[in-house]
């Protein structure tokens, strides 16, 4: 009875320490409004050429060569929910990977992780903040792409949320594998800009994934942000999936269970590997 109580506070405490994570990021965020205006006006100043580009290879029939891809001219419905999606990637990668920076540069990294909390919660609560400030900032930007470029969204919500949220969790196990290799290299800013433009265009946030070359479609279905993209955008408009949208779910699920403890062994490894040879909280 008494390790059990014991187990129950350590729990407690622990939810008490993410909460105040959380908290203390989302103090920050709203210190600091412009930065949020900023996070729903740059999304919208990137899409603007691509909306204009569109228009200019459409026909009178509209965009019959992107529709024999997807099965709709929609392109940029199909561009803004990807464009959306992707900031949810960006948002684990910074929250994770440049977290652990900052606290190298601040000297604080070795003493915050001698607290009797798990490491995995430490990165966590540092996403925890950064995907709800993310997702204030993609709804503004689907409001702003409703009002500017007429998005259209006559599907599932609930389908898409289904998809999403796997997909999420899937993207766990690149930030603990990601937050491994910043502890290694100490420099993510470079890194995460790579990360997000190499994963981002293998897994077709802007373009269908089946116009890729032969020998990078192998790579692009063997990510899970692959099958995120194309179930959302198969729930909300409709679009012709690479998979029966049930076969996509089920992949999601697999990758979910999958990469996030294979992603925390990498974490601890290297760790482990950089607490044997004093290089913890070098920068």
């Amino acid at each position: 009875m008494r390790e059990s109580n014991l187990s129950s506070v350590s729990w407690t405490s622990h939810l008490r320490a993410l909460y105040a994570i959380v908290v203390k990021d989302w103090l920050h965020f709203i210190r600091y409004p412009l930065n949020a205006l900023f996070g729903v006006l740059q999304p919208a100043t990137w899409l603007i050429p691509v909306y204009f580009m569109g228009k200019s290879f459409a026909t009178t029939e509209g965009n019959v060569g992107f529709a024999a891809y997807t099965g709709t001219v929609d392109y940029m419905s199909f561009i803004l929910l990807g464009s959306v999606l992707s900031q949810y990637l960006s948002a684990v990668l910074w929250g994770m990977g440049y977290s652990l920076k900052n606290e190298m540069d601040s000297g604080v990294l070795e003493s915050n992780w001698m607290t009797p909390m798990p490491r995995a919660l430490l990165l966590v609560g540092r996403t925890i903040a950064s995907l709800g400030i993310t997702t204030v900032n993609a709804l503004g930007v689907l409001l702003l792409g409703w009002s500017l470029f007429g998005l259209r969204i006559t599907g599932s919500l609930l389908g898409a949320v289904g998809a999403t949220l796997p997909m999420l969790i899937a993207l766990y196990g690149f930030g603990f594998a990601f937050a491994a290799l910043v502890l290694l290299v100490r420099e993510p800013s470079t890194m995460i800009d790579v990360g997000n433009t190499i994963l981002g265009g293998l897994s077709g946030s802007n373009f269908p994934v089946q116009v890729l070359p032969r020998f990078l479609l192998p790579i692009s279905l063997a990510i899970p942000l692959t099958y995120g993209y194309d179930a959302v955008r198969g729930y909300l408009l409709g679009t012709r999936t690479i998979f029966p949208l049930r076969f996509e779910i089920a992949i999601l699920i697999g990758f979910m269970v999958l990469m996030v403890p294979l992603g925390y062994l990498i974490f601890k490894g290297v760790e482990r590997r950089c607490r044997q040879f004093g290089t913890l909280g070098m920068h």
